[in-house]
């Protein structure tokens, strides 16, 4: 009975950092989310923004390259346009931080019970919420024009992208942590970033008709393998090797980026 007894305790209580953690991730989420809420054209913008890519894109891939694209255009380019949407908004969560550090938050909440982890993810994840209300918008736009969709692929294809934009969140934490006394670096560093990893992750046009250089230098972006497995799954394939291939970059991503984000913010309590 004591066994018991102890076995379940133990249970309990190594359950018990995980709820914290989870409670802790709704609370930064919550927070996060309420100037978006009140500022609803910002939210209703980038519901649409998307769309302008589309309908201004995609005729020219069709047009010019429409042989290239094996299940059609829109299954190839409708995919991007998601991870597009994810990049943009996750790498430019240390924006938001910036302002904070004038305003003496980011300090007030470094003191609060709040794990710290939970401080990255629920910012990373507050991006995801307008990402999965554009998600709905693009593909209720696009299945009359040829998208094929796949539910289930799809779902699991937005998961990966939540858990790749917590580490591109972290890292862009770090950053406005390392660029607060000149805060203009974070746009210098974030765009010189930025564009040649969406160039080199065959995410606007296809690399199979690149130069070699460019070829090899995808294999290390991690970013290439998230948009093959986007695709992928988005066509309903959810167990190839790209899929998989994909979800291994997105989970180092997150680790290496929350592991980067924790120590800055760390350092910057001191």
């Amino acid at each position: 009975m004591t066994t018991l007894t102890l076995s379940a305790t133990s249970t309990a209580t190594a359950a018990q950092p995980s709820r914290n953690l989870l409670r802790d991730i709704r609370i930064v989420m919550a927070r996060e989310l309420k100037p978006v809420l009140r500022d609803p054209f910002s939210l209703l913008f980038g519901m649409i923004q998307p769309l302008v890519f589309l309908a201004l894109f995609g005729p020219l891939l069709s047009g010019s390259m429409g042989g290239a694209f094996g299940d059609g255009v829109w299954q190839w380019f409708v995919p991007s346009i998601l991870v597009m949407t994810t990049l943009f908004g996750t790498s430019t969560t240390g924006a938001n931080l910036l302002s904070e550090f004038q305003t003496g938050a980011h300090e007030r909440m470094l003191v609060t019970p709040l794990s710290r982890s939970s401080l990255l993810i629920g910012r990373a994840l507050k991006e995801m919420v307008p990402l999965f209300g554009q998600a709905v918008v693009v593909i209720a736009v696009m299945t009359p024009f040829a998208f094929d969709l796949h539910l289930g692929g799809a779902l699991i294809g937005l998961a990966l992208l939540a858990v790749f934009g917590v580490g591109l969140g972290s890292f862009s934490y770090a950053l406005a942590i390392a660029v607060r006394k000149q805060d203009w670096m974070f746009w210098v560093v974030q765009q010189t970033f930025l564009f040649p990893l969406m160039i080199l992750s065959g995410m606007l046009l296809p690399l199979e008709t690149g130069p070699g250089w460019m070829r090899a230098a995808s294999k290390f972006n991690p970013l290439s393998y998230v948009v093959d497995a986007e695709r992928t799954l988005f066509s309903g394939d959810v167990l190839s090797s790209a899929a998989l291939w994909g979800w291994a970059a997105a989970i180092v991503t997150a680790a290496l980026g929350l592991t980067v984000g924790i120590r800055a913010m760390l350092r910057s309590a001191d």
